[in-house]
């Protein structure tokens, strides 16, 4: 089996295929791997096994017509990662989210329908939902998006559902909870309180930091994808939800105790223009019919988060030049567009 990966060199995605090519998902322990990723900012070539026999990066944009098409076809499956992410930057520009997002998904599909790609699973978020004061969320909840970048996701579920409904392209769509973990780029909650507080500096809270976030491991959430991929139902949603909610407030009083400092070390800021309250997901349905639970539980999964920071800095250093190590260069670029190349073994 080949699976083509897109977004394969960010956090989630380079989880994902590290876990593909380790043989950790059941049905695909000795599939093919292709990673098709821009690497803007967010992803990192390093993320990946380069010299894996059975992974070969491709560097390119999902809304290239001319490189899906010789891509595309000779893959059986597709895990739709690839997107603009973070709110913050979609309400500076919100242009990028829209042409990565929307369109991007819709040339993505497009060439999924032209070549028979037999399966597809576009990765979505919670957010798109928008704020709930009380309950969760079902997957038949209405889509209210607050922020650019939420809009283009919701967006981009749509276009996705209709190559399903016009093109007969078997898909499903997957949204979640807040991800953590391993490999996550600073400007994410937690690796920025994190990396601030390793770094001397302070966390800072927007408003008051009452807003509420539920909270999933990125093994956790993989591996939902991984069963999503092997038994979803074509034209379903699945929800993805974590194991916790917590205010941003409580969040960073467990990483201060964790970096063993005091509230002296934060500081508040201005609210976001568009600062959603509250996220939660019911994920009955994928309980039901896949048989998940998260497996990770907050508590250990943030302790192992602290320490992987804090002995990983080489990695994230770059974010921080006053904290770089002499000599330390960011090594994830100079990879020709539209190159295969093979795939630092973990």
């Amino acid at each position: 089996m080949r699976i083509l990966v897109t977004g394969g060199a960010g956090f989630i995605g380079s989880h994902f295929v590290r876990s593909l090519l380790n043989g950790r998902y059941v049905g695909f322990e000795d599939c093919d791997v292709t990673v098709l990723d821009k690497l803007t900012y967010a992803s990192d070539r390093n993320n990946l096994p380069a010299s894996h026999p059975r992974l070969a990066f491709v560097r390119g944009d999902i809304c290239d017509r001319p490189l899906l098409a010789d891509l595309v076809p000779g893959h059986d499956a597709v895990v739709h990662f690839a997107a603009e992410s973070h709110v913050d930057r979609s309400i500076d520009d919100p242009a990028p989210f829209f042409e990565t997002n929307v369109m991007g998904s819709h040339r993505l599909m497009a060439a999924c329908a032209r070549a028979g790609v037999g399966r597809v699973v576009h990765v979505s978020t919670d957010e798109v939902y928008g704020s709930i004061t009380d309950g969760a969320w079902t997957e038949r909840c209405v889509l209210e998006p607050n922020s650019p970048y939420a809009a283009s996701k919701a967006a981009s579920d749509h276009v996705v559902r209709s190559y399903w409904r016009t093109f007969d392209v078997d898909v499903s769509i997957t949204r979640c909870a807040n991800n953590y973990g391993p490999y996550q780029h600073v400007e994410k909650v937690i690796p920025r309180f994190v990396t601030s507080l390793l770094t001397g500096g302070d966390i800072t809270l927007h408003g008051d930091g009452g807003a509420v976030r539920e909270w999933l491991h990125v093994d956790d959430h993989c591996r939902a994808i991984a069963l999503v991929l092997g038994k979803g139902r074509a034209g379903e949603v699945y929800n993805i939800g974590g194991d916790i909610e917590l205010t941003n407030k409580a969040l960073a009083e467990k990483i201060l105790l964790l970096a063993g400092a005091g509230w002296d070390r934060v500081r508040h800021v201005a609210d976001r223009k568009v600062q959603d309250q509250r996220y939660s997901l019911d994920y009955t349905k994928i309980q039901d019919e896949l048989g998940f639970e998260p497996q990770i539980r907050f508590a250990e999964g943030l302790s192992e988060v602290f320490h992987w920071y804090r002995e990983n800095r080489a990695w994230w250093a770059h974010a921080y030049p006053e904290a770089r190590p002499a000599g330390l260069t960011n090594s994830v670029r100079g990879i020709p567009v539209g190159r295969a190349v093979p795939a630092p073994v973990h």
